[in-house]
């Protein structure tokens, strides 16, 4: 299959509805899809029980911070590098290894007995999550042939990813306030424990044909720049940008990741193909898909924090109006798949930032008065249904016409994004919020900057997937 820029005619009006599904294809998609399920409820289910888990484990306040950093630092900085090697060398095995590391892991937190035990869990986790997002991605991309059927699967699993960080928001309250805060990585290790057993009869083996070398300093640079990064934007988050340990993440971050474009334009066989970043749907697919992951979880962040401060609501009763918003992803992923063979991912893309940013700009009604409970959950809702256009559309776009070899590579683009947004979004806007005097004014401006990056971003998408 040609590499090079797909024409605009790949989004022609198609009127037929996905294809319905075989049982053992159904099944394939319930194991990939319950892997992601599972890591997306880890990025979520810890953050409600952060204030309990602190005295317990006797971690002070400032350390707590890195039970989410310890995490999000192999999850992210190893993605595409556990893209590319499951491409190499097996992505089923890959995936099964990232599954046992993870499940183990997750016992090691459940029981862990001090905060050195805790955080070595939590990083394994993320290590094994590395492993799991691009190696699931990948193999359903070429488990499902490229058009309906695999939209469909995007569709799915798209949904169960919105779903997982939602339900781990409610679940994790749930069952700190029932079982404890070491249900919460109890209840990841028995997730593994019923999706393992099933993979390993049902997962197809594939990798390239070739057995090309892994481009190892591509690897070591690009590694070092997105932990260095994601240290520095997770550090950010909680401290602000002034700490020299930030500043200086965010210059390594930045200087390793050019050294790793200088790499790759000199390697023979590089990690991450350069044509292919050139590709204009691999190019703006992922900026879209960067955006609707940032800015989405900037709105959650900031609007938490104005239900309970300003509102005055409970962690439960702001759990299910974000309930409703898992709800909304639910419904929205069933039409996705349509829109899609009707409108093409291009332009459902598009249509879905738009969405995405004028129901954001609604929030900016939001006050002191009662009725805004009634705005934010309503608009908290709808903007769901852009979001989740948006991740469907742009994991299609963003893997549309990539040749089943480098599928690894595709995904692994895909799901870095989806990583890297949800890491930048609250430090860079969140912020706005948390240092400002007036916790209302601080909430109304995050909102502001976050609806127009959002249509700006959708004005960039259509100009450039329109041009050839």
């Amino acid at each position: 299959m040609a590499t090079d820029i797909l024409p605009t005619a790949v989004d022609t009006t198609v009127v037929a509805p996905p294809p319905r599904l075989s049982r053992r294809a159904k099944l394939v998609l319930f194991v990939l899809c319950a892997a992601q399920f599972m890591v997306a409820l880890d990025f979520s289910i810890l953050n409600v029980a952060l204030p309990v888990l602190g005295p317990d484990l006797g971690m002070s306040q400032s350390a707590l911070q890195w039970a989410v950093t310890a995490f999000a630092l192999p999850s992210g900085g190893f993605l595409l590098l556990f893209g590319r090697v499951g491409d190499l060398y097996g992505r089923r095995r890959l995936f099964l290894t990232g599954l046992v590391v993870f499940g183990t892991a997750s016992l090691l937190t459940t029981f862990a007995w001090d905060p050195t035990s805790f955080l070595v869990g939590r990083a394994l986790q993320g290590l094994g999550a590395a492993a799991i997002v691009p190696t699931g991605m990948s193999l359903l991309t070429t488990t499902f042939p490229e058009g309906p059927q695999r939209d469909k699967a995007l569709g799915i699993a798209g949904t169960v990813l919105s779903l997982g960080f939602t339900v781990g928001m409610v679940a994790g309250g749930t069952l700190t306030d029932t079982l404890g805060w070491r249900s919460t990585m109890g209840l990841l290790a028995l997730f593994t424990a019923l999706v393992l057993p099933l993979a390993p009869g049902l997962l197809p083996e594939s990798r390239t044909p070739d057995r090309p070398r892994l481009d190892v300093p591509g690897a070591i640079t690009v590694t070092g720049g997105l932990l260095a990064l994601i240290y520095a934007l997770s550090t950010a988050a909680e401290r602000g940008f002034g700490g020299a340990d930030v500043i200086a993440g965010l210059i390594a971050g930045i200087a390793l990741l050019a050294l790793f474009g200088y790499v790759e334009s000199r390697t023979a066989q590089p990690l991450v193909s350069l044509p292919m970043l050139r590709r204009r749907s691999v190019a703006f697919g992922n900026l879209g898909g960067l955006v609707t992951f940032s800015m989405m979880s900037t709105i959650v962040f900031v609007l938490t924090l104005y239900l309970q401060e300003t509102l005055k609501l409970s962690a439960f009763a702001t759990g299910l109006i974000f309930g409703l918003q898992g709800a909304t992803a639910v419904v929205t992923g069933m039409f996705a798949p349509r829109v899609i063979g009707r409108l093409g991912a291009h332009r459902t893309l598009v249509g879905s930032l738009v969405a995405q940013g004028l129901i954001t700009a609604s929030l900016l009604g939001i006050g002191t008065g009662a009725g805004s409970v009634w705005l934010a959950t309503a608009a908290a809702a709808l903007a769901c249904v852009g979001h989740l256009g948006a991740i469907v559309a742009y994991n299609v776009t963003a893997t549309s016409g990539v040749r089943d070899e480098e599928q690894g590579l595709a995904t692994g683009l895909v799901t870095s994004t989806q990583q890297v947004g949800i890491t930048i979004g609250i430090p860079l806007l969140g912020v706005l919020a948390t240092t400002s005097t007036d916790l209302v004014t601080g909430v109304r401006t995050v909102i502001a900057l976050d609806a127009a990056i959002v249509l700006v971003t959708a004005a960039v998408v259509a100009l450039g997937l329109r041009r050839r």
